[in-house]
């Protein structure tokens, strides 16, 4: 295998059928073996590459899953109002979060956006720093999909700093 040919190409089937393949567990399981997954990961990757490669690469990562989870969950809602609440029925669904949005400006593409009881980090001690870059992707990997357009998605408040809700900025790259 060369260096451009790739073991893991994602796909929405990696995911697997959980009911085949979990009949007595189901497709839930604890937030705190999700986090032991992402943050043992967030460890190693750092260790070998540095901080700044691990914030690319779980940017990178989330915004892959934003575009994926679009894609195969969300499906095609006609306007804002319909992608909204789509978004934050799923995310509820899925307990990865409660989704707000505080405030919208649609011309300039402009946004801040909540995200409640999330699933990386609510209830983690204060580091001081925010560890959301994988949400950060993830979120402009949902706006991408939906308006066509690229977006710079920024945590501004997270639980980890103190606060006790992530907050992001999400604006549209100038043309």
């Amino acid at each position: 295998m060369t260096n451009t040919e790739k073991k893991y190409c994602f796909s929405w089937k990696l995911l697997g059928d959980l009911t085949i393949g979990r009949p007595n567990l189901g497709p839930s399981t604890r937030v705190e073996v999700y986090r032991l997954m992402q943050y043992t990961f967030r460890d190693i990757i750092e260790q070998e590459f540095g901080t700044d490669k691990a914030d690319e690469i779980f940017y990178k990562t989330g915004l892959l899953a934003g575009k994926e989870f679009y894609k195969n969950a969300v499906g095609a809602p006609a306007d804002l109002n319909e992608f909204v609440l789509r978004l934050q029925d799923l995310l509820l669904e899925m307990k990865i979060g409660i989704l707000r949005i505080e405030k919208a400006d649609t011309e300039k593409g402009s946004f801040v956006m909540t995200v409640s009881e999330d699933l990386d980090c609510s209830g983690l001690p204060e580091t001081g720093f925010g560890v959301c870059k994988y949400d950060e992707g993830f979120i402009a990997g949902l706006m991408e999909s939906f308006t066509g357009e690229h977006y710079d998605v920024k945590e501004i408040d997270c639980w980890c700093t103190g606060d006790r809700t992530c907050r992001f900025t999400v604006n549209r790259r100038s043309r």
